[in-house]
């Protein structure tokens, strides 16, 4: 961008020059014929030619009459030569008239002012202006840096595709990284709006909203927090947030639960090396403290084994529409309404058996082995949101025993008022 800069103040710079230059050598050049010495010298010739004529006239060589006509052609050659003599100098003055200094001027400022204006409107002066210098020598941009560059290419990018959720996304990233979290939250939003409600998408906004928070998990945070979870339970950027959040606060058998849930799942996105460092560390300050790690496997505690099907009536009215986003879930039977357990499916999926258990838990405290009972919840969402609205799909069994061994039927056979 910087050589692109200075190829163009060049080119102007070679116009500039180029205009003065004429100007200047014009002016220089500017010279007015002087014509004197050929009208005395004229002049001259016309008297020796003239005595000539009287002197043959006077020794009989001419008679009356050529004496007559040789003197007046000669007086008509000198009148000739000194009316081309004044022509001609005349011509010279008006050939060496000085060239105007409005004109070199005017043209300097339409071109200063129509390249400026045509660079704002077109160039990319913001992106080199606010483009941090590389120090000379070996030395290079250090990470803040280089974060800035690319904020910069990402905000022009999403300018120029202001529908570009992977654009915006990025964009969000890169501003948390340095510090910008209110514009980084803007961002997010941008994707949800674009893309729709993704667990990823509030993960990202409870991470942003967390460190804005000066790592502290704020209403606000655990609002991000719960819309991530009620979306995919398992979503890696929210359990690497909780378990980090454990960890700070040394809760480090949650931190292991939260990281090992995120692990287990083994997504292509996630660093699954650097959750199982942390997890070894965070095993390690457990032993530290006293402290025995906690069996995590899943196979333990309650197994609520569901049978989910959808009935006619509801599959008739599906049909006839795109697929549905379905989840399913178990809340407290005191009232609680955070879920201990969900799983999210389409309605394509069904009918299906599902198992709800602590490995499906929303938090790592809050599990269904730590109630008696709950209320088992089956909605087909009409917008692809969380929650029970009008218009969706239901169906719900009240006050189930977490330790219910047999299977569960759940039929999705009514419609929200």
């Amino acid at each position: 961008m910087i050589e692109l800069l200075i190829i163009v103040i060049a080119f102007i710079l070679l116009l500039l020059v180029v205009i003065w230059a004429h100007y200047i050598t014009q002016n220089k050049q500017q010279t007015v014929t002087d014509n004197s010495f050929r009208d005395e010298t004229n002049v001259r010739l016309y008297h020796e030619h003239k005595e000539e004529i009287e002197r043959d006239f006077q020794q009989g060589g001419l008679d009356e009459e050529s004496y007559q006509y040789l003197k007046a052609e000669l007086d008509q050659s000198l009148l000739s030569d000194i009316e081309d003599n004044a022509q001609e100098a005349a011509q010279g003055e008006v050939q060496g008239k000085p060239l105007s200094i409005i004109w070199p001027v005017m043209l300097s400022i339409f071109i200063l002012v129509f390249s400026g204006y045509f660079y704002t409107q077109h160039g990319a002066f913001d992106l080199i202006l606010n483009t941090p210098k590389a120090e000379t020598g070996h030395e290079v941009l250090d990470e803040q840096q280089q974060a800035i560059v690319q904020i910069q290419k990402l905000k022009q990018m999403t300018q120029q595709q202001p529908d570009n959720s992977d654009a915006w996304y990025s964009l969000g990233q890169a501003l948390v990284g340095i510090g910008e979290f209110d514009d980084a939250l803007a961002a997010f939003d941008r994707v949800i709006a674009i893309d729709g409600e993704h667990a990823d998408l509030f993960g990202a906004k409870a991470q942003a909203s967390y460190y804005k928070n000066q790592q502290r998990i704020t209403p606000q945070v655990q609002t991000y927090i719960d819309k991530a979870l009620a979306l995919d339970a398992r979503d890696p950027s929210t359990n690497i947030l909780l378990g980090m959040d454990h960890f700070v606060n040394k809760n480090y058998q949650a931190a292991i639960n939260a990281w090992q849930l995120v692990v287990d799942e083994s997504r292509p996105t996630v660093n699954v090396d650097a959750l199982k460092a942390a997890i070894v560390e965070a095993k390690n300050r457990l032993a530290l403290t006293g402290g025995e790690v906690a069996d995590t496997n899943a196979t333990t505690g309650p197994q609520l084994a569901i049978s989910l099907s959808i009935s006619d009536e509801i599959i008739q009215e599906l049909s006839q529409g795109e697929d549905k986003v379905v989840f399913v879930y178990a809340t407290p039977a005191d009232g609680t309404r955070m879920p201990l357990a969900a799983v999210k499916l389409n309605a394509s999926d069904l009918p299906i058996d599902i198992v709800l258990n602590d490995a499906r838990a929303m938090t790592p405290q809050a599990k269904l082995s730590d109630v008696e009972q709950v209320h088992l919840y089956a909605i087909i969402s009409h917008d692809g949101g969380v929650g029970i609205k009008p218009g969706d799909y239901k169906a719900e069994l009240n006050n189930v025993s977490v330790n219910e061994a047999a299977p569960i039927n759940m039929i999705i056979d009514s419609v929200v008022q």
